[in-house]
Parts: structure tokens; C-alpha cells; sequence
């Protein structure tokens, strides 16, 4: 079997995103088949045509110039024309069994027209609306006349794609809901390697004081500062928090766009002391992080993006045994089960989150059975072995009975 990706961006920059796909593709080649591996013009500040990566061997697709190219709404067109050209030359060479396209839509609308052109059959597999993600984005408004076209494009190439997966059931639920026929869409779940998380240590003492958390509770969260995170309600809820303990503190590891008004919202509530916000830091460094923090909160707020879409940063903190409270938006729902694999609070409500807070602080034992039942829940249900095991009877189907 000779699969060939179509990704937005990888390796080697990080995020959701391209973890998730380094990881299927890892999986992919332990089960014996062939992958190879086209990015979009996206992929940031690469110059390269193809490109090593860790252990994996990226096609790159070249910035698209003209004058669609510099005008807006229109350089969506010419980065699909740009991706187009570039997948029918690598299809056309490599001879790929399946063409798998990755959200978002412009990578799909470009396989699915090369795969008709070449007869390939199209896999399109998505992990969040595009339009969705532009609303939090700030470049659309749910309703507005972009976002209606941006989802009538997306459900014009679902229909048109052989096979469609989506990465939860809230996602497979909403396409339902357009008339696509179920046996149409698979669910391949976000996952961790077990095994490469380590369970969660003592805070460095040195680093601990450094960051002036000694004798402090702290509540933390690391990763991208975007508006659908919620970390305006943290922050917001840190004066009741102060007022039931006044030892807690909130670390934030990480940026985004949503560092400045974070920052200036902890200097208009007199909180700015007790928030402390390290930037980013190197990769290797960020474990020593994660141990400085008592709770790790994910406090999404409730909006399409969240409510359909599951997270995969929960998943690494069950991975690490660590215990953490979470907005029971729906694709937090999905994938935590309250008091046995994380803690919910009622999304958008600071004094729900303040309680939890601090009932998570007071658990027996530091809720050391809750981090045990969370870890053997990644083992048992959330290994990438698993989640990528359903590509075989996807494939399968449109492998016109050849193994897979």
C-alpha cells in the first residue's frame, strides 16, 4: 500500500498539527506500508523542494506568485493551484494506491481534482472546520458570508472525496447533519505514545524558586494563548481563587495572540503579581515546566470550535499522570470522563472554575487514583497503535480487495 499525504504544514515545526501527523506516519511504516509525505505553501520559511525530518522525508510545494497570490480571499485559490500542480507531479511519479488529504479544505479540493484526473481514490480527513477556526481567529464571523462559503466548500469536497475521517464524533456528528451518509466517515482519534511520556516529577527546587512559586499552589497551563483556550476566565477567576486561598499562583508557559490582552487583564484586575508569564521555552526544557505546575487547567471557552473538536493536550496530561480541571465544552466531554480520568467545570462560569480549583487541591492523596485511572485510560483506549489500526479497514475499502 503507497499512501500519499497532503498535509498544511510539519516538521519541523510544532504544534498539534504536526505532531499528529508525524505520529500516524510512524505508525503507518510499522505496519509495513509506504507513505510519502507533500506539505502545502504554507510550511513556514521553507526554501527546500524536499526536506528530512526526523526520520521522515517531506515534499514542500513553492510559494505561489502573481497577482492572485497578494490579493485576499484569491490567494486561497492560488495556494490550491499551487498545491495542485505540485501533487500532480509527485502522484504522477510516485504512483500512489490513495491520495490522504489533511485538513483543511485547500489541501482537499487539490487531491480530490488530481485523484479524478488520475484515477486515485481520495481519502479527506479532517481535524477542525476551517471556518470555525476563523472565527476565533478574528478573520470571520460565524454566519457571515465567508464562513457560509468557507462551509459550503467543505461540504462540497466531503461529498465529493471517497472516504472521509474525522478525528472525534462531534466532528462526524456535524457532517452527519449535512446529509453525508455515515458509513461514509470514519473516526480516527487523537492519541499519545504512552510509553514517550514519562510519568510527572518533583518540581525543580532551583527553578521553583527562580520563578518565586515556592510554598505556592500552582495552577498552570502551557501551549498557544488563542481566545477559544479561555485563559481570560483563569485569569479573571483569580481573584476568588486568592480570596479561598491566597497561596495560588498562575503560571502560563507559552504565547500567542492573546499574550498582550492576557497581560494587560492581569494589570487591570491587580493580579499581575500573582500571573507570571515565561514566554516560550526550548522543547527540551518544557518537562521541568509542566512539574512546576500543581493543576493544569484547560478552561476552553464554549464556541463550535470547542464543542465538536477534542484537544489533544488533555491526553498528554493523562499520559504524564498529572491532574488537571477542564471546561466540559463538548470535546472535552468526549474525551474526559469527570472525577475518573480529569476534573469539568461548567464552561464560562469563573466561580464554577474556582471551586473545582480548589476541591482538586483538597483531593486525598493529591487525586492520585484520579492520575492512575487517567494514565491506564491512555494505555488501554488512546495509544496510536489503536487510533491508527483503523486505517486498515478504511484503506481497505478503497483498496479494491488488495491488502492492505
Amino acid at each position: 500500500m503507497r499512501i500519499l499525504h497532503i498535509f498544511d504544514h510539519s516538521l519541523p515545526l510544532h504544534s498539534g498539527y504536526t505532531f499528529r501527523s508525524a505520529n500516524i506516519l510512524r505508525e503507518q511504516h510499522r505496519l509495513g506500508w509506504k507513505t510519502h509525505h507533500l506539505t502545502s505553501p504554507k510550511q513556514l520559511d521553507c526554501l527546500a523542494m524536499e526536506e528530512d525530518v526526523d526520520g521522515l522525508h517531506f515534499y514542500r510545494t513553492p510559494q505561489p506568485s502573481g497577482l492572485l497570490s497578494g490579493l485576499p480571499v484569491a490567494n486561497y485559490w492560488a495556494l490550491m493551484q499551487a498545491t495542485e500542480r505540485r501533487l500532480l507531479e509527485l502522484a504522477t511519479r510516485l504512483k500512489p494506491d490513495l491520495l490522504h488529504a489533511h485538513s483543511p479544505v485547500l489541501n482537499a479540493i487539490p487531491a480530490i481534482r488530481v485523484g479524478r484526473r488520475l484515477g486515485i481514490p481520495v481519502v479527506y480527513e479532517i481535524r477542525a472546520f476551517w471556518e470555525d477556526a476563523a472565527v476565533d481567529h478574528g478573520t470571520q464571523t460565524e454566519g457571515g458570508l465567508r464562513y457560509r462559503a468557507t462551509r459550503a466548500l467543505e461540504t462540497w469536497a466531503v461529498r465529493r472525496a471517497d472516504h472521509v475521517i474525522t478525528i472525534c464524533q462531534g466532528l462526524r456528528e456535524d457532517l452527519i447533519a449535512r446529509g453525508i451518509p455515515s458509513d461514509k466517515i470514519g473516526v480516527v482519534p487523537n492519541a499519545v505514545d504512552a510509553e514517550a511520556f514519562s510519568q510527572g516529577g518533583p518540581a525543580d527546587p532551583e527553578l521553583r524558586t527562580r520563578l518565586g512559586l515556592t510554598g505556592k499552589r500552582v495552577v498552570g497551563f502551557i501551549g498557544s494563548f488563542y481566545a477559544y483556550e479561555g485563559l481570560d476566565l483563569l485569569i479573571g477567576t483569580l481573584p476568588r481563587l486568592l480570596e479561598l486561598d491566597r497561596d495560588i499562583r498562575v503560571l502560563l508557559v507559552g504565547g500567542g495572540p492573546q499574550e498582550t490582552n492576557l497581560k494587560a487583564q492581569a494589570q487591570a484586575l491587580g493580579v499581575a503579581d500573582k500571573v507570571l508569564f515565561t514566554g516560550r521555552v526550548p522543547h527540551a526544557q518544557v518537562g521541568q515546566y509542566y512539574d512546576q505546575i500543581d493543576l493544569l487547567a484547560y478552561p476552553r471557552q464554549p464556541m463550535r470550535l470547542t464543542n465538536l473538536v477534542t484537544p489533544l493536550k488533555p491526553l498528554e496530561a493523562m499520559a504524564q499522570g498529572r491532574l488537571f480541571i477542564a471546561s466540559d465544552v463538548g470535546g472535552h466531554k468526549e474525551l474526559i470522563e469527570d472525577g475518573r480520568t480529569g476534573l469539568l467545570f461548567r464552561a464560562g462560569d469563573g466561580r464554577d472554575l474556582a471551586d473545582k480549583v480548589v476541591a482538586a487541591f483538597n483531593l486525598p492523596a493529591g487525586g492520585e487514583e484520579l492520575r492512575r485511572s487517567a494514565r491506564r485510560f491512555v494505555e488501554e483506549e488512546r495509544t496510536w497503535v489503536r487510533s491508527v489500526a483503523r486505517y486498515q479497514d478504511i484503506y481497505g475499502r478503497l483498496s479494491g480487495g488488495r491488502p492492505v
